[in-house]
């Protein structure tokens, strides 16, 4: 256990290295209004915290700068709720305004999130497999090709290439369109093989001619696998960290970025409440000197979805988990009112 003293030193250092990326001294800290003992005794009390692993000493400096095991103790015992910023109003506002569909309201919040830390935003969308189909259209680019949208009920819009039959006509594919729409509108997306297999192929044998021997083709756009939805904020914001002034560092993170499936299986992860990942506690080398902290926003118990803010280990831990917290219960609530509303 860590006495009084001991704890606060660490927080001030925590909290003055988060604010200035600089390394704290002895001389600093005594200048503190909270502080009332000496710089000797400040020093000791440092030395023991080196020597417990809490902080570590920079070779440019006689200051010194929390480890990861310090950052952890920060996170788990030292920090609590803050107000939750004022700018996360716009947030509140945009989910509230249900002007949106739901994928832009969560694009939006990606990039407000982002703005407002100056970290990197992640959100998982909501899971594909869970959502209804809502609307479907072909739109014929050539005789032989087509883009098939398919619209959920979450607002996920998605376009898959098609091709067009050699003996389907122009009446027999908007007879098609119909028939899909009418047989296939508010069934899962994960059931849409199942559900063509059976009554929708039976409708189309009846009344499209010689539609069995396209029917391969039409497997091509409902028995693909649905991909990863992931919105991003501020990719390029790890380059304002001094942290990251190596090219490699920086190289290895937009390798990373781009590996979508790595990131969605990362943040998968997340069930409950707010997880902060720091450093080498990160699965993936890439972000091994970063710092990751995910929120889960759900429908009534069903995780649909991750939030999470990217940055280095120098994190405003206290000020990005009430962000998180926060913009997940909203979420919740947003996701809840638009299946209520679509039901």
């Amino acid at each position: 256990m860590l006495t009084e003293r001991q704890l606060l030193i660490l927080q001030i250092i925590i909290d003055d290295f988060i604010d200035s990326a600089q390394p704290v001294g002895s001389r600093a800290i005594s200048k503190k209004e909270e502080i009332d003992f000496s710089s000797a005794t400040i020093r000791n009390v440092m030395a023991d915290l080196e020597d417990m692993g809490f902080l570590e000493k920079t070779h440019s400096s006689s200051g010194r700068v929390p480890s990861e095991k310090g950052y952890r103790y920060y996170v788990d015992h030292l920090i609590s709720p803050q107000r939750t910023d004022n700018r996360t109003k716009l947030i509140h506002n945009i989910i509230q305004d249900g002007m949106f569909e739901l994928e832009q309201v969560v694009q939006k919040s990606a990039e407000i999130l982002s703005d407002i830390t100056n970290y990197t935003s992640i959100i998982l969308g909501p899971e594909i497999f869970e959502t209804k189909l809502k609307q479907l259209q072909i739109v014929t680019l050539s005789s032989q090709t087509a883009v098939v949208i398919l619209v959920t009920d979450t607002g996920h819009v998605e376009h898959r290439s098609f091709t067009i039959p050699e003996k389907m006509s122009a009446s027999d594919l908007e007879k098609m369109v119909n028939i899909l729409n009418e047989r296939l509108r508010g069934v899962p997306i994960l059931k849409l093989p199942e559900k063509l297999n059976t009554e929708v192929l039976d409708l189309m044998n009846k009344y499209i001619s010689d539609f069995e021997k396209s029917f391969s083709y039409l497997k091509e756009v409902f028995f693909r696998e649905n991909p990863v939805k992931l919105y991003f904020g501020g990719k390029s914001n790890i380059l304002m960290q001094p942290e990251f002034k190596d090219i490699e560092k920086v190289r290895s993170f937009y390798t990373m970025i781009e590996k979508e499936e790595e990131i969605a299986n990362l943040l998968k992860d997340t069930t409950n409440g707010i997880t902060v990942t720091i450093g080498h506690e990160n699965k993936v080398d890439a972000i091994k000197d970063f710092s990751l902290i995910t929120a889960a926003y759900r429908l009534n118990d069903e995780h649909m979805g991750t939030i999470a803010l990217l940055g280095p280990t120098r994190m405003e831990y206290k000020r990005v988990i009430t962000l998180l917290n926060s913009l997940s219960n909203e979420m919740s609530d947003a996701l809840y009112k638009w299946y209520k509303n679509s039901e």
